[in-house]
């Protein structure tokens, strides 16, 4: 019976991780694509996972005015490029890293970050943190290239 019940709850976690949210959010990324004409670009990879973006951006007075994103990741690293891709517009390099330091805390040490909340219970994926991370190192890059 304690078998059952490990399976159960290795069942939920499953469910909880890869949410409806979640899946729903990597299904429909939005920005895809490439800027034809972009002052920024940059690229990144997560080594565990394989995971990598793509982004390109536009630039003025130092805040991102068009932005889009190449996205070969997992469910997860998806749902955060979505999630990202949504708020992006008008963002500084400091608002990028801020939003970076606020993931990760909520990753790490199960801080709250509203706007990506839907991703909490994949934090005990360690291995998936990079993927989730991706979008705001790619972003960072493009601002410091």
């Amino acid at each position: 019976m304690k078998a059952g019940k490990a399976q159960s709850m290795s069942e939920i976690s499953l469910a909880q991780i890869y949410s409806t949210a979640v899946l729903t959010a990597a299904a429909d990324i939005p920005r895809l694509g490439q800027l034809p004409a972009a002052m920024a670009s940059a690229s990144a990879r997560a080594p565990i996972c394989g995971s990598r973006i793509f982004v390109t951006m536009n630039l003025a007075d130092g805040r991102i005015t068009d932005f889009a994103q190449h996205v070969q990741a997992c469910a997860l690293g998806q749902a955060s490029a979505s999630l990202f891709a949504d708020r992006v517009i008008g963002l500084s390099r400091i608002d990028v890293a801020a939003m970076r330091a606020h993931m990760q805390a909520m990753l790490t040490q199960g801080a709250p970050y509203p706007a990506f909340d839907i991703l909490r219970p994949a934090a005990s994926l360690r291995e998936r943190h990079g993927a989730m991370l991706l979008v705001f190192d790619a972003t960072l890059a493009a601002f410091d290239a």
